[in-house]
């Protein structure tokens, strides 16, 4: 009984070694944002930009900020930027008056995973 305890912890060692990478790279999580994840700021910003911890897939990606009233005050969905190794999401945004905004993400990883979410951000008055 005690020679088979350490051959099964070594069989779930090397298990868990073989299964946790490929899960922790299974979809793409915002890493950071500008603005930041419920910054204030002084001015507005003229992008609204997320960085990705994976790589994007273009065509299925899209970053949209509203006004407080539920307004869409960026231009178009969004675009995975070149030369960012399709990490780096980034939309124009209308001149923005002071208030809160709040930022909506949908992305699909090179992998195929799809995820999404939104952050507030807040221009002084």
């Amino acid at each position: 009984m005690t020679t088979r305890a350490p051959m099964r912890r070594a069989a779930l060692t090397m298990l868990l070694t073989l299964l946790l990478p490929a899960g922790a790279y299974a979809h793409a999580f915002p890493d950071r944002s500008r603005p930041r994840v419920g910054a204030t700021v002084k001015a507005a910003p003229l992008h609204v930009r997320i960085w990705f911890d994976a790589g994007l897939e273009a065509l299925f990606c899209s970053l949209i900020v509203k006004n407080a009233a539920g307004q869409v005050v960026s231009e178009g969905r969004g675009h995975v930027v070149s030369g960012s190794h399709d990490r780096l999401l980034e939309t124009t945004v209308k001149p923005l008056a002071p208030g809160k905004y709040r930022v909506y993400w949908s992305v699909v990883a090179v992998d195929g995973h799809h995820t999404e979410g939104h952050y507030m951000f807040r221009i002084e008055g």
